[in-house]
């Protein structure tokens, strides 16, 4: 564990307080906005609207803080932001005050994410970087679980009162923010934020960048076209005839095996490869669409979302890694911020496309879709040789 320093434990406990406060809501926010009068396609474009403004800010503040030197800031502002949307959800209930409430709070992911994974990249080396990636979702995915169980046990004493917990959602928000002041940039040099960046200029990344960069990031790129919100596997949950305590406590399980197995998984992806990894847990995600496909029973539920929750381990801080290791250091945020932008766009039309889809054509559909494509993108993964690190001073 020598690996882990200061730094990322700092990281690691924030994203964890962070997570405790958004995943406490996660899990009831469709739900609760069924019940101000949202419909399957609103919450899927809501969902979609949302990422793509965490995705275009990602890749623009991962450029500004390359440019600049600086990554603290960036961490503190975007913790900030996403703390003092939680109460906002419950204090605007109107459509678009909602759209505006959930807006903030991607935003604030999308200047603190390219900053974070770049402090992270830096605190370790080529061959820890699944071990450093993996501890931090293994801490942040922890939040995932403290969060819903708590809005599970304030739900048992006071049904339906969701609105309260967006309020109570904000006192782990403002831990994450306070945490957030014990972190210290370890560079230096006084370079000014004032340069003149325009909002996309992070996409000029894509031609300077390498080709194995390129071709790693269309292959993810692909899969998320298909990749909707977790919250439609919660609806699909729900219609299958789980009452809301269940559907939050299947999510707390998905999320458990979550954290238990990224830092792990993290350690065996040094060993054996991060492609490997990756690849394993696309065709756990593809088994676990397959069996969403099929209205089915509590224990099967439990199942899939144990497969699912794997999955995440096998991909989420795994592709950061990945990508963080065939890149330059200089541009460690700009990479992530310009790979993570480009998702959020492509999971702006994954929801809202599952949503229609789901709506003209059924669950059913919109499940064997996304499972039909995942194949097709392991295939594609199989294809490209082994990553070759690049070449870098670890200073």
């Amino acid at each position: 564990m020598k690996y882990i320093t200061k730094t990322v434990w700092i990281l690691s406990l924030v994203s964890l307080f962070t997570d405790t406060a958004s995943e406490m809501l996660y899990p009831i926010m469709p739900i609760y906005l069924k019940t101000i009068g949202f419909s399957i396609v609103l919450i899927g474009i809501l969902e979609g609207v949302a990422e793509a403004t965490a995705g275009l800010s990602k890749g623009y503040f991962g450029k500004l803080s390359d440019i600049s030197g600086k990554r603290v800031p960036f961490v503190q502002i975007g913790y900030a932001f996403s703390a003092i949307s939680k109460p906002m959800m419950a204090i605007f209930i109107f459509p678009l005050w909602i759209f505006f409430s959930r807006t903030i709070d991607r935003f604030g992911k999308g200047i603190r994410t390219g900053a974070r994974d770049a402090i992270l990249s830096d605190e370790a080396t080529p061959q820890t970087k699944g071990k450093i990636f993996g501890f931090h979702r293994s801490m942040d995915t922890l939040g995932a679980v403290i969060g819903p169980s708590l809005a599970l046990l304030y739900l048992f004493y006071f049904p339906q009162d969701y609105k309260t917990l967006f309020f109570i959602a904000f006192v782990p928000g403002l831990l994450a923010v306070l945490s957030s002041f014990f972190l210290k940039d370890k560079n230096t040099d006084k370079q000014s934020l004032k340069v003149k960046t325009p909002f996309f200029s992070f996409l000029k990344y894509w031609k300077l960048s390498s080709p194995e960069y390129r071709k790693v990031v269309i292959g993810l790129l692909i899969f998320t076209l298909f990749n909707s919100s977790d919250v439609f596997l919660l609806l699909q949950a729900k219609q299958a005839g789980l009452n809301d305590t269940m559907v939050i406590g299947v999510y707390i399980f998905y999320n458990l095996i979550y954290a238990l197995f990224a830092f792990p998984l993290g350690i065996l992806a040094d060993k054996v490869g991060l492609k490997t990894i990756f690849i394993i847990g696309l065709a756990l995600f593809a088994i676990v669409y397959f069996g969403m496909s099929m209205n089915t029973n509590l224990y099967f539920f439990f199942g899939l979302f144990f497969l699912y929750g794997i999955y995440a381990s096998a991909t989420e801080g795994i592709s950061k890694a990945w990508i963080s290791n065939i890149t330059h250091k200089k541009d460690t945020a700009t990479a992530i911020g310009t790979f993570t932008g480009l998702q959020s766009i492509c999971t702006m039309i994954a929801s809202s496309l599952t949503g229609f889809i789901w709506f003209w054509l059924g669950a059913k559909i919109a499940f064997l879709m996304t499972a039909f494509v995942t194949l097709i993108v392991m295939v594609y993964f199989m294809t490209i040789p082994k990553p070759i690190t690049f070449k870098y001073e670890i200073k």
